[in-house]
């Protein structure tokens, strides 16, 4: 739903381009790789095609996270660094209590996680009710916001990594498998389908399109705008709070620095597979085309030994390409 669409002519002219620059995106990406492949075979093995598989798994769960905020017209700038801030004090946690006191190790990875998820809430309804209660603009208040996530994390952390997450931990939630598929996948599948099934089988969930497409229509149906606003900052940080935790488990520590780009990796990989930043538009497929679209990208230089700068700004040209497809998708021309 969007302003477009307003009448059943502007509709089906909306939906028409909107469906047909939606199917040009997997032909985009299967073209995409067989382009790398000329220039490196290894690109379509089976492992690299596994590995493309687990390293999108991460940055899908990312960009659901941002796809619950842009569906209410906002953004989510801190996501980043509130993924720092998960994984400083949520490392913090488990090796400070791993085998302290008799502390168990699942007691100390049980502590470690509630702890990763407090702070992650936290950021979420600091968010939530800067945009929601203060109507302080979303890139204001997630500015801001961002700003906090990293004084947590760096000072926590005293700008160091936290070394020696547990084993166990390591395992849950990265190396482990389940009938043979990996954690990481599983995690994300998990997170897709909850979703999925919150945004279209709940009243929390429909609003938020509602909320998006046109805010008068919410408040005029007698929706708790405010409520549902902030709930949706707060989904959006307990989602980043699972891809947190899964990194940590990556690298095995805590790191200050683990949020990278993702906060800008995450809102492209959300919008260029077909959520709207108008608002009111996009599913957790979106996410999953995105995702696997910069994650297939950015492999795919790695293969091909593209300079690092280089790929820094085929990035930054792609997030403008996302905009730009928003546009096209949502204009009423």
């Amino acid at each position: 739903m969007t302003d477009a669409a307003r009448n059943p002519a502007e509709a089906t002219t909306f939906l028409t381009r909107a469906t047909l620059i939606q199917a040009l995106l997997p032909i985009a990406l299967v073209l995409m790789v067989l382009g790398f492949t000329i220039f490196e075979p290894r690109v379509i093995s089976a492992d690299n095609l596994l590995n493309i598989t687990i390293q999108a798994s991460y940055l899908v769960i990312f960009a659901t996270a941002q796809m619950v905020v842009i569906l209410t017209r906002g953004f989510d700038l801190s996501l980043g660094n509130t993924v720092s801030a998960v994984s400083v004090t949520s490392a913090l946690v488990m090796t400070g209590m791993a085998g302290a006191n008799g502390e168990s190790v699942a007691t100390a990875i049980f502590l470690g996680v509630l702890m990763g998820a407090g702070v992650g809430l936290a950021i979420g309804l600091f968010n939530g009710f800067a945009v929601a209660w203060l109507r302080v603009n979303p890139f204001v208040a997630t500015l801001g916001s961002f700003n906090i996530a990293l004084g947590i994390a760096t000072m926590a952390s005293d700008g160091r990594p936290v070394f020696n997450v547990p084993d166990e931990f390591s395992r849950l939630v990265y190396s482990g498998t389940v009938l043979g598929i990996q954690m990481p996948i599983i995690l994300a599948a998990a997170v897709l389908v909850v979703i999925y099934f919150l945004l279209n089988y709940t009243v929390f969930g429909r609003s938020l399109y509602i909320l998006g497409a046109n805010p008068r229509a919410a408040t005029v149906a007698g929706l708790p705008s405010r409520r549902y606003l902030m709930m949706a900052y707060m989904l959006c940080s307990l989602i980043a709070v699972v891809g947190a935790l899964m990194l940590t488990g990556r690298t095995g520590s805590g790191e200050p620095n683990l949020g990278g780009n993702l906060t800008l990796e995450s809102i492209a990989a959300a919008v260029i597979g077909g959520v709207s930043l108008r608002g009111g538009l996009g599913g957790v497929q979106s996410c999953i085309l995105g995702a696997l679209f910069i994650t297939a990208l950015s492999n795919g230089m790695n293969l091909t030994r593209v300079d690092g700068y280089v790929q820094m700004i085929v990035l930054g040209c792609v997030i403008i390409l996302a905009i730009f497809l928003d546009r096209l998708r949502t204009s009423r021309m």
